[in-house]
């Protein structure tokens, strides 16, 4: 890509690199994704808009092994900006190609751009979707696998299959529609309407237009990949008359534990074996919503097949009960059972408990508290009462290319560990020690389940609480195998604890996963920075680098004016 105009050269000297993938072991994988609106292969019977990957709703599956380099260009056919995000990918050394509005200048409609990382000491479940403009409502979200190399011993049987299982809530009206609701200054009903299973509606909802089946043998172990790709709501997940051995989150073998069902929250992925050791007939596999009224068969709730390979049996009877989905002990006693399991191995071959938190130096401790907030006349989510305000100037170019910001953002500017005086817009910033230990404590204020991501890192969850949280709150942590994963819920009323190494320079997002919390407000960003200028360090800005904002390239010379033609015309997008 060549750049043109008054873009300081010595910009391009000293950024522009062309830096070619350190292949540790890895394979180069090439994916082409064209990305579209298509009203067709809606879910349920009503015209409705789908964001799709290639004609795919859910777009398709990214299946990756350790240390694997992904290249994904991208063809934006939609009528606004684009940008996808790699959920739970660390994007090790390379914050430039993490797909949030801090990081990345987004894909213009008729445009397109190639994001290339590395699975980069990973292995685990995950997914993406699109990250701004409330576009995630409407799709373009899919699964991906990071596969163990070879020479690392997965701590269970090989299963028959995998099944990737992406499970969340759904609207019965467009994105655009809900955006325009949340952009008013009058606050609107905005929950979501149904559960869908893999973009197909509930087995026992005549809306649907499809539901999805599992094919399984009697006898037979096979893996499920279970994500709540959601906007807004908890579920419950269950199989009826089957267990579910939980073996992995988000990238961590974990120990393994029988459940009769498992809460997942907005943005978490689980991976559990299921054996098919019943009469060979049908059964429900039903995702239930938390903290909403779903009784029996309920729209509300989402309901696929779990299918015996000879069945000619359907699935019959009532669903399966699950907790009560206002009970929120029996979910943080679920969540504090979940523990790391410490002599597996991973994506490298020691034991994944080799790294502990038993006896760390935290460097910081943010206290980060999610509410809401009436600010200039509309209602906003906020973080220690900031709202985030997105600048059309990316934090990670302006903090590259203009001496740390230049007006764009202004470091630590906002409180970390109380609130402002009063509710504001405003670009938050913080700054995190490179390769200290930060401790974040995220407090809910609101009445719902919200759950909090952070990109480039897994953090270590330790700690869950109700009341005040203070430092003799640490006595309650469970710092010997809590697990590690990316994101975590915080309950009503409530406080979570994790611990964060970081390892991993750039520009990094923090939000929550509710989608109309962060499109709200409810975000701030980490700048991990490390002075060192050694190439093995940070990566430098990609080749293909796009530029907007402040450093928007000037428009092009307008082309000459071309002889009038009678007759029909055509116009052509150029990629």
């Amino acid at each position: 890509m060549a750049f043109s105009g008054d873009f300081p050269s010595l910009i391009i000297s000293a950024f522009i690199l062309t830096l070619p993938f350190t292949i540790v072991n890895g394979a180069d994988i090439f994916l082409e994704w064209n990305v579209s609106i298509d009203t067709s292969v809606s879910p349920l019977r009503i015209e409705q808009p789908v964001i799709t990957i290639n004609g795919m709703f859910p777009g398709p599956l990214i299946n990756a092994t350790t240390n694997d380099n992904v290249h994904v260009n991208v063809f934006n056919y939609l009528d606004e900006p684009l940008l996808f995000t790699w959920n739970g990918i660390q994007q090790r050394l390379n914050s430039w190609q993490d797909g949030v509005s801090g990081t990345n200048c987004p894909i213009q409609p008729g445009k397109n751009w190639t994001y290339e990382f590395q699975m980069k000491d990973q292995i685990g479940s995950f997914i993406y979707f699109p990250s701004i403009n409330f576009l995630k409502a409407g799709g373009g979200l899919g699964p991906i696998r990071v596969n163990n190399r070879d020479v690392i011993k997965v701590p269970f049987p090989k299963p028959e299959a995998e099944f990737d299982l992406l499970i969340g809530d759904w609207y019965l009206k467009s994105y655009k529609e809900i955006r325009s609701m949340l952009n008013s200054s009058v606050p609107r009903d905005s929950s979501p309407h149904k559960i869908l299973m893999n973009g197909k509606g509930s087995y026992v909802d005549d809306d649907s237009k499809a539901y999805e089946t599992f094919t399984v043998t009697k006898g037979k172990t096979y893996r499920f990949r279970v994500s709540n790709v959601g906007t807004a709501w908890s579920f419950n997940f269950r199989i009826q008359n089957h267990t579910m051995v939980l073996v992995e989150t988000e990238g961590s073998y974990v120990n393994q534990i029988t459940l009769d069902s498992l809460d997942v929250h907005v943005g978490q992925s689980y991976s559990v074996l299921v054996t098919a050791d019943q009469e060979e007939k049908d059964y429900y596999i039903v995702a239930g919503p938390k903290m909403t009224h779903a009784p029996g068969f309920s729209s509300l709730q989402g309901v696929a097949a779990l299918h015996y390979e000879s069945s000619i049996v359907p699935a019959r009877g009532l669903l399966p009960p699950g907790p009560d989905p206002f009970d929120i002990q029996f979910s943080i006693d679920q969540a504090k059972s979940i523990k790391w399991n410490l002599t597996a191995g991973a994506a490298r071959p020691n034991p994944q408990g080799t790294f502990n938190v038993s006896n760390v130096t935290l460097s910081q401790t943010f206290i980060l508290q999610g509410s809401t907030a009436q600010i200039n006349g509309t209602p906003r989510y906020t973080v220690n009462n900031v709202s985030y305000f997105a600048p059309d100037t990316p934090l990670k170019l302006a903090d590259a290319f203009a001496n740390g910001g230049n007006g764009v953002f202004e470091l630590d500017k906002f409180p970390t560990n109380t609130s402002h005086p009063e509710a504001v817009n405003g670009v938050f910033v913080a700054s995190g020690i490179h390769k200290g230990w930060i401790e974040l404590v995220f407090k809910n204020d609101l009445e719902l389940i919200d759950s909090w991501h952070l990109d480039g890192f897994g953090y270590f969850v330790v700690g869950f609480g109700d009341g005040e949280w203070t430092p003799e709150s640490r006595s309650s942590y469970n710092t010997y195998d809590p697990v590690v994963r990316s994101t975590i819920q915080v309950y009503p009323g409530r406080w979570t604890a994790v611990y964060a190494y970081l390892d991993n320079p750039g520009m990094w997002n923090l939000r929550s996963q509710e989608l109309k919390n962060w499109y709200l407000g409810e975000e701030l960003y980490l700048r991990v920075y490390d002075p060192d200028p050694d190439p093995a360090k940070e990566k430098k800005p990609p080749e293909n680098l796009l530029l907007c904002g402040i450093f928007q390239p000037p428009a092009p010379a307008p082309a000459p004016t071309a002889p009038a033609k009678s007759g029909a015309s055509s116009k052509q997008v150029t990629w």
